[in-house]
């Protein structure tokens, strides 16, 4: 019976996260680059400004709007950072990291869409906070609340996997072979760290985002910059390497130039979300003055996960390959990664990625019990509010000691399903996302808004 569902779930997953769907998120991604006139490109300077920028305190919103930002980064910066670009090298070559970079340029478009269509379709609900996300977009913009509640269903089921048991599994192993703590200790120790923010809420959530991202995000960078530029002359032939092997497929699997874009673009979208549709149900938090103004700040966020945050990984990566003979080895995933720095920065680069994996799952954790939430309370009404926080934060101690290959599959296949009804809103209320625009660039030329 196990065997059977085992079976299943790979042929659903294969089948979600196959190329149609991947030529389905980037292709929106393009469609809404030419349809806004490069948007994300033009308006990247005004974007940064906005996230670190002072900003009035007087609109509606539950949380600023660089904590809505670092609530979608704690999500988003995750193990696909680390691990995911080590299997990307790994099975597309170091050509993989350019298609991780193409994806993120035209996922950017579609952050700032999801971003736009959140605040524009928000709503309160009975305490008084907003609500918003592809459920509330789908349902008062398209008017299909079918779609709607399908989409919450899977973001509620999703956020038990990606988002907890998934995540603490990863911490848990991590601690584990670092320090030899055995995992059940560690499944309390962050069972109880993620009810302490959990139980308070999206504010909460929000304030332990805005320190823990930052710094773990930052802590992360340094340990990789350290490395290149203690190794520049590698820099170059690493860069040339990455754009050379994005077109012939050299050391992909079977050699072939389609592995380099597969697994570029996969790993490039699980790790920055553009198109998923989680990230826009934080953005919604977000208190601001328009609708494209918090598009702007949530597509930051694809640039700061994947243009840098991932770069650094894919490029240390890559220089490891060089001074490997061209070879990673017989090592995958964050083990890969792990390995890369500790050969690297002897003593403490393995360090600077073990910590990497245990903060940027943990992050990931509080920032999906948001969504989870959001999509539960959506289907099921506010009283579900507290059952769900309990629920989840139980889930993050089963996944410390229980074995997940199903659930990872499970977690894989729902969270792609969730970008099929995201993406159709986009692209249908892509005419109201550029009205926006539009209407955000003249009022702020007429000067009615900063």
């Amino acid at each position: 019976m196990m065997q059977d569902l085992q079976t299943l779930m790979e042929t659903l997953s294969g089948w979600v996260w196959g190329p149609y769907m991947l030529v389905l998120i980037v292709g929106t991604g393009i469609f809404l680059t030419f349809r806004l006139l490069f948007w994300q490109f033009r308006m990247l300077p005004l974007a940064f400004k906005q996230v670190f920028g002072k900003h009035p305190d007087k609109h509606s919103g539950d949380i600023s709007q660089f904590a809505s930002l670092m609530t979608a980064l704690s999500a988003t910066i995750g193990t696909g950072n680390i691990a995911g670009v080590a299997t990307a090298c790994v099975l597309g070559g170091p050509g993989a990291v350019f298609w991780m970079w193409m994806t993120a340029l035209f996922g950017m478009a579609t952050k700032y869409g999801e971003g736009v269509l959140a605040v524009k379709y928000r709503v309160k609900n009975e305490k008084g906070e907003m609500s918003g996300g592809p459920m509330y977009y789908i349902e008062r913009g398209l008017k299909w609340k079918w779609l709607a509640l399908i989409f919450a269903f899977f973001g509620a089921v999703a956020s038990f996997g990606i988002g907890s048991s998934v995540q603490s599994n990863t911490v848990a192993l991590a601690v584990e072979n670092g320090f030899g703590l055995e995992t059940w200790i560690t499944g309390i120790i962050i069972t109880v760290f993620s009810a302490l923010v959990i139980l308070g809420g999206i504010k909460s959530i929000a304030k332990a985002s805005s320190v823990i991202v930052p710094i773990m995000a930052v802590g992360y960078m340094a340990g990789g910059l350290v490395i290149i530029l203690n190794n520049l002359e590698l820099v170059v032939p690493a860069l040339k390497m990455i754009v050379t092997y994005a077109f012939t497929g050299e050391a992909a699997a079977g050699g072939a130039i389609g592995a380099a874009i597969r697994y570029g673009v996969a790993r490039g979208v699980f790790s920055n979300e553009a198109g998923m549709g989680s990230a826009p149900i934080a953005a919604a938090a977000a208190k601001t003055d328009h609708p494209a103004r918090q598009g702007l700040v949530s597509m930051t966020g694809t640039f700061i996960d994947t243009i840098i945050v991932c770069s650094i990984t894919g490029i240390v990566l890559v220089m490891g390959f060089i001074m490997a003979g061209q070879s990673f080895g017989d090592q995958n995933g964050a083990v890969l990664t792990i390995s890369v720095f500790d050969k690297l920065l002897p003593g403490i680069g393995g360090w600077v990625v073990t910590f990497g994996v245990i903060f940027f799952a943990y992050s990931t954790i509080l920032g999906w019990s948001y969504y989870g939430e959001k999509c539960a309370t959506y289907l099921l009404g506010e009283k579900f509010v507290l059952p769900y926080r309990l629920i989840y934060i139980a889930s993050v101690f089963i996944g410390c000691v229980a074995t997940l290959d199903l659930v990872w599959l499970f977690a894989d296949t729902f969270n792609g399903l969730m970008a099929v009804p995201n993406l159709i809103a986009l692209l249908l209320l892509s005419g109201v996302i550029a009205k926006e625009s539009k209407d955000f660039i003249a009022r702020r030329k007429s000067g009615e808004l900063y």
